[in-house]
């Protein structure tokens, strides 16, 4: 089980830049985060020929959030640290939502399948 704290919104996880939509300082910033906590929890990487994925989100508060938004991020950071070798090869994505905790967090497991 992979522990990550919660993500930047898609809002703030991309930023427009000489007229190209790019990663934002906070979407880098994110990433390079998380990929740290991936190697201090000595998360496996898994090479496979697809992937299955689910997500616990406990989110910072009650506010309305729409889970999908949280994705992105989430699968970017995966792929950057290598617990994942290609995002485009996830066939099973599971999200649910918990109860809120204080500064929100993620919960992600991985299996590979290889067919």
């Amino acid at each position: 089980m992979i522990k990550l704290p919660w993500p930047p919104t898609v809002n703030h996880y991309y930023t427009v830049a000489r007229g190209r939509k790019i990663l934002s300082k906070e979407g880098r910033a994110y990433k390079d985060y998380c990929a740290q906590l991936m190697m201090v929890q000595g998360t496996e990487k898994i090479q496979a020929d697809g992937y299955s994925v689910s997500i616990i989100a406990r989110p910072p508060d009650r506010r309305k959030r729409d889970l999908d938004n949280i994705l992105k991020p989430l699968l970017d950071a995966l792929g950057t640290y290598g617990a994942i070798s290609d995002d485009s090869l996830i066939n099973d994505l599971r999200v649910q939502r918990f109860e809120p905790i204080k500064n929100g967090s993620v919960e992600i497991l991985v299996s590979g399948v290889n067919e």
